[in-house]
């Protein structure tokens, strides 16, 4: 019988894959996963200030998938009784004028004050390729690493104005979360304001000086939904031209009549830069929301907001809807080639796609 040598070296025999992977922790993986994403398991994450939880909820919300919908209406049914505990604040202007860093700016101001803010900011999304670049949170790197913030860019797709489809409800989750203040932007072009308006308590103007916008400024429309109009960039040699475009504002608002919030709206001066003026601005707004809270005004505002958009719940129901039939679909794939070919008319295949 012959020793065997003696080596460090050892061979050992391979192991199947069904070795290397424990079933029972595959097993609890799956199970841990599918816990995640179910509805009272989000919920509970949501009302704990769950941020991971949160996030995933408004993707299920924002998912146009028809199982994510029914899971989505079963989550916002447990979160309502949540919400409506926070300040909405919508803030628009046109592209350029600082809105993201006036945002992050006033953020930071109301963290210091220990609120916890939510900024909803919606990105405008190409007509063209569909895709949104989403940068917000590059933007505002200072408030998206603080702690009682939470920032959440969604692309504006093709609803009306560059408003994100499910803004509304998003706005019910974060308040479920805790959320003391709910910052909107909207991009600032098109209807977007208008829609906004509708979802939120204070609405802010934001402007700049200097570049023919005091006469824009002048114009009916944006400027009657306005509770206040915050001239940004008001700082170095901007302040002279800032202070006579608030006098121009300030003239501008005494043309209109009275709101019927009995609240008279101001102009204020600001550099989000330099985080000046800002605690001013806030002033303001706890002002109005102190007003309208003694004449009752904030919640009547609500209740028609919800009435609001429980028709328009309906309108974009009853669009889906018609443009999911199968027989439209084919009509209006048919009719589509006549128009372009010239055989019909848009207004007579309109007509005959809604007779069916």
């Amino acid at each position: 019988m012959t020793n065997k040598k003696k080596t460090a070296l050892k061979t050992t025999d391979g192991v199947s894959d069904a070795e290397i992977i424990n079933p029972s922790s595959m097993s609890n993986f799956k199970s841990k996963r599918s816990k995640q994403l179910n509805t009272d398991a989000l919920v509970e994450g949501i009302l704990k200030q769950n941020i991971t939880d949160l996030s995933r909820a408004i993707t299920i919300i924002e998912s146009t998938n028809s199982q994510h919908q029914e899971q989505a209406n079963a989550i916002l049914k447990q979160c309502l009784p949540h919400a409506n505990n926070s300040i909405r604040i919508g803030i628009t202007g046109v592209p350029g004028v600082g809105k993201s860093t006036f945002i992050e700016s006033l953020g930071e101001h109301l963290t210091s004050l220990g609120k916890r803010v939510a900024v909803l900011a919606i990105d405008p999304s190409s007509s063209l390729t569909k895709g949104s670049i989403l940068g917000d949170k590059t933007r505002m790197e200072s408030l998206v690493k603080n702690k009682n913030a939470y920032i959440r860019p969604s692309a504006s797709g093709s609803s009306l104005g560059g408003v994100a489809r499910k803004t509304r409800e998003t706005i019910i989750l974060c308040e479920a979360a805790g959320f003391d203040v709910i910052l909107i932007e909207t991009v600032g072009v098109g209807q977007s304001e208008t829609v906004v308006h509708s979802m939120v308590d204070f609405f802010l103007l934001l402007k700049l000086a200097g570049a023919g916008d005091e006469l824009q400024g002048i114009k009916r429309g944006i400027i009657e939904m306005a509770d206040a109009i915050a001239i940004n960039k008001a700082d170095g040699e901007n302040q002279k031209a800032a202070k006579l475009a608030k006098v121009e504002f300030n003239r501008a608002l005494h043309l209109y009549p009275q709101k019927i919030s009995g609240w008279i709206p101001k102009v204020s001066l600001c550099s989000a830069l330099k985080h000046e003026g800002i605690q001013d601005i806030w002033k303001l707004i706890s002002e109005y929301i102190e007003l309208t809270n003694s004449n009752n005004y904030f919640n009547t505002r609500r209740t028609e907001q919800n009435k609001f958009w429980l028709i328009q719940t309906i309108e974009n129901q009853l669009k889906s809807d018609f443009f999911n039939r199968s027989e439209i679909k084919q009509a209006l794939n048919k009719q589509l080639k006549l128009v372009e070919n010239n055989k019909t008319t848009p207004f007579a295949a309109a007509e005959y796609i809604m007779s069916l």
